[in-house]
């Protein structure tokens, strides 16, 4: 496909990017009319949103647009299997320059599905604007299936907490990539097209979760939120958190603690959740550590000691997530 943004037109480009799409029995009515109609059986709507912004949440140098669709679904479909619900629909906004080549955003479109028919959603609709700058908004839905969603104020003292998915390789794969490599291969396509387990979050409600978080701006910092909204002190074992070989071979060669990416790093969108200490928790879950009372104020260590070296904050001052 040759041409730009600009001279196929705001309908040529919608035409284009529509015309990609797949659906599934949860869509009632898709793109096409003033809003899209998607199946809500259980009669709640979870739903969630997020920006991505070029510069600051994705390089064009680093990741292709296929790979920015797939990052920018990943992350807000795991947000709805946080809550314990299966993804249904996915609704995109789009920025993008008059002068951009139109295979840029019908290659995002492109990952922006195949996310969507892993989690077993489909996109419905959404809007394309001229802008300066590319942005990707998306806000994705969700249905609870009869169950209670799992929120983030539920831990109770005595909990285990468990995780599932992967923890640092994202941070590492974006230490390779500052650096200009593009290897170990599987950090950095890690880096650029995250695999949150989908299939968890539902299945960790069933198995009683007593609040639950995907990790995307750290683990630390997003048991941080759990804590908080529980009141309750989190304490994790670094020794029972699996830090690969190769990932402490990249953390050698450029003299950064692989733990700080594991407990630090986001975006990886692994499930991180709580659970009763009875729970029988398949293999896939990992227990890394306790709920106990607040000593003080609500918080998360690690081995008992405060952990200071953060997470990601989008008005903060570290590094940009790409």
């Amino acid at each position: 496909m040759k041409g730009t943004v600009g001279e196929l037109g705001e309908f040529g480009l919608i035409r284009e990017l529509t015309s990609r799409l797949t659906t599934t029995p949860a869509v009632r009515l898709g793109p096409g009319d003033d809003a899209a109609v998607v199946a809500a059986p259980d009669r709640r709507v979870v739903a969630s949103t997020d920006v991505l912004l070029e510069g600051r949440h994705f390089r064009r140098d680093w990741s292709t647009a296929y790979d920015v669709g797939r990052k920018a679904a990943a992350q807000n479909l795991a947000d709805i299997a946080a809550m314990g619900a299966v993804p249904t629909a996915l609704l995109l906004g789009l920025v993008v320059p008059a002068d951009l080549p139109v295979t840029w955003p019908t290659e995002l479109m492109d990952g922006i599905r195949d996310e969507c028919q892993v989690a077993g959603a489909a996109v419905v609709g959404g809007d394309v604007v001229r802008g300066d700058t590319i942005t990707v908004a998306i806000t994705a839905l969700g249905d609870l299936r009869n169950h209670e969603p799992v929120t983030r104020s539920g831990a109770q003292p005595g909990d285990v907490v468990a995780v599932t998915g992967w923890l640092g390789w994202s941070a590492a794969g974006h230490a390779v990539l500052s650096r200009g490599f593009r290897s170990p291969r599987a950090f950095v396509e890690a880096h650029r097209r995250p695999e949150p387990p989908y299939h968890a979050g539902p299945a960790a409600a069933g198995l009683g979760a007593t609040a639950m978080t995907d990790v995307s701006d750290g683990l630390v910092a997003d048991l941080g939120h759990i804590a908080e909204a529980s009141k309750v002190r989190i304490d994790l074992r670094s020794g029972d958190i699996d830090i690969p070989s190769q990932m402490s071979d990249i953390g050698q060669a450029v003299g950064v603690d692989p733990l700080q990416w594991v407990l630090s790093g986001g975006e990886d969108h692994a499930i991180v959740a709580t659970f009763p200490p009875d729970a029988k928790l398949p293999a896939r879950w990992k227990v890394i550590g306790e709920v106990l009372n607040p000593s003080a104020l609500p918080q998360v260590t690690v081995d008992g000691a405060p952990w200071a070296h953060g997470g990601w904050d989008h008005f903060g001052d570290g590094e940009d997530a790409e």
